[in-house]
């Protein structure tokens, strides 16, 4: 029973990565050219999510400030629920669906990154903290899945082609890697 369940968890998971990687491998890599280029010109990331998402956000901001594979100078990255204090305090005072928004109003440059998670492409806060990235000029990318981001259009969608939670989370995470291989190699030459 568990054995079974292993198999079936992992098969799953390949095919996803497969399927992933047939409908989304130019999106990635333009995704990942828009962030090389930012980081390379001194822009900073903004990223933010809900629950596992949010972990996805900070995962991101820490390879980005510290290192991935290779020591390079660190680049400016935030993720927007770090601080429980701003996080708590905007969501008490203009609501949990305005949490991301302000903050990204307050912190957005033209030339900056900000980088939406959501899995099920419906979370309000995300979806106004993109549209107010795109307001200030700055470059979007929404990390979703297969359902899409609703009510936004940002520059860059990469909706992995699955419903299941777990496995959009596994596979983000494959695409944030990638581009911190990428960011590694671009940022050691410039």
């Amino acid at each position: 029973m568990i054995e079974s369940s292993l198999q079936s968890h992992f098969a799953t998971h390949q095919e996803i990565v497969s399927r992933t990687l047939t409908a989304l491998g130019d999106a990635i890599i333009g995704s990942a050219v828009v962030l090389s280029r930012a980081c390379v010109s001194q822009h900073k990331v903004i990223a933010f999510g809900n629950g596992g998402s949010a972990a996805q956000a900070s995962h991101l901001v820490g390879e980005l400030l510290g290192r991935y594979q290779h020591t390079r100078r660190p680049i400016a990255a935030i993720c927007l629920t770090s601080e429980p204090s701003v996080f708590s305090g905007v969501s008490n005072d203009f609501g949990f669906a305005s949490v991301f928004e302000r903050q990204v109003e307050a912190l957005a440059q033209p030339g900056d990154v900000a980088i939406g998670f959501s899995t099920s492409g419906r979370s309000a806060n995300v979806l106004r903290g993109m549209a107010m990235a795109e307001r200030k000029g700055a470059h979007t990318i929404a990390l979703t899945g297969s359902s899409g981001l609703s009510d936004t259009h940002p520059q860059h969608t990469l909706a992995v082609p699955s419903a299941s939670t777990a496995h959009i989370q596994e596979v983000h995470l494959m695409i944030v890697h990638f581009w911190c291989q990428l960011l590694d190699c671009d940022l050691e030459h410039s």
